[in-house]
């Protein structure tokens, strides 16, 4: 059958031994993913997929396109969200109806992007300056649409680095010896909430601070003078002056790991769980000073 999923698109087929028989198959009237359907409503809620509509640029120069920027966006976003991790199954999702719905729904009866529609929007369209730029501030622009209907007075900031394995000869990756493997080194600020602020893709062998300012002063930025009690935390990657001197300047209070040291052991490990000699003199003293 010339169909993917087993209809035909002549209509019913019909058995020549008894024409009152008929045989009909609704393979594209089945999906196993019906729960996106729930997700698109929430997204029509927030209006968060037009967002990027709005934000991204048109790329592509012919006038003969078959589906729309935003379209091939939720296509990508929701898929991924289904469990594809890449477009290799985008032929077969096309005739899905739940996608179908999902990137159109006034055009149910229409196929959704192929696979090669698909790898042309990810690695040429998107990659461009203006749309990479725009990627890049998506998750801001989406949490401040929350955060219109529901205001906060705190705001909290996790700035951490990550490991994003890969296989081949993939441009930008390289053997990172912390975690032990060939990987992209990507960097995430998150807020108090679990919702990415902001993100940042780097080699697989750069330090897992490196460009922390270019990720994390536009979310500062956002911020300003919208919230009132501000903090960041991070591990012992980022304790250094100018990070310090940076969250200062904006107001921030933070908790920041220090990397351990023979100096910093020796003062605090009375204090530790397994303590590591006396706590020093000037603390025994103090707390002699209270009667128990």
């Amino acid at each position: 059958m010339e169909h993917p999923t087993g209809e035909a698109d002549d209509g019913s087929l019909q058995v020549d031994f008894d024409r009152r028989l008929k045989l009909e198959f609704h393979g594209t009237r089945i999906t196993s993913d019906a729960g996106l359907l729930a997700y698109r409503e929430l997204d029509d809620a927030l209006g968060l997929t037009d967002i990027a509509g709005a934000a991204l640029s048109e790329c592509r120069l012919g006038k003969n396109t078959r589906h729309m920027l935003i379209g091939l966006f939720r296509q990508s976003v929701f898929g991924r969200l289904a469990g594809y991790e890449d477009v290799n199954d985008a032929d077969r999702l096309a005739h899905d109806p739940a996608m179908r719905a999902v990137v159109d729904r006034t055009c149910l009866d229409r196929q959704a992007a192929s696979a090669s529609q698909m790898g042309r929007f990810e690695t040429g369209w998107l990659t461009s300056e203006a749309n990479l730029a725009a990627l890049a501030d998506l998750s801001g622009a989406r949490i401040d649409r929350v955060r219109a209907r529901r205001p906060q007075t705190t705001i909290v900031l996790d700035m951490d680095s990550s490991v994003s394995e890969t296989h081949g000869a993939q441009e930008g990756s390289a053997y990172n010896g912390h975690f032990g493997c060939t990987c992209y080194h990507p960097l995430f600020v998150f807020n108090q909430f679990g919702d990415l602020e902001r993100c940042s893709l780097r080699p697989g062998n750069v330090h897992s601070a490196a460009d922390w300012r270019d990720v994390l002063e536009p979310v500062v930025a956002r911020y300003r003078q919208k919230v009132k009690r501000r903090y960041f935390r991070g591990d012992a990657a980022y304790a250094n002056p100018g990070i310090y001197e940076f969250l200062e300047a904006e107001g921030y209070k933070y908790t920041i790991r220090l990397p351990a040291n023979a100096v910093l052991r020796e003062r605090i490990g009375w204090l530790l769980k397994r303590p590591v000699g006396r706590p020093p003199r000037d603390v025994r003293r103090y707390y002699a000073s209270f009667n128990y």
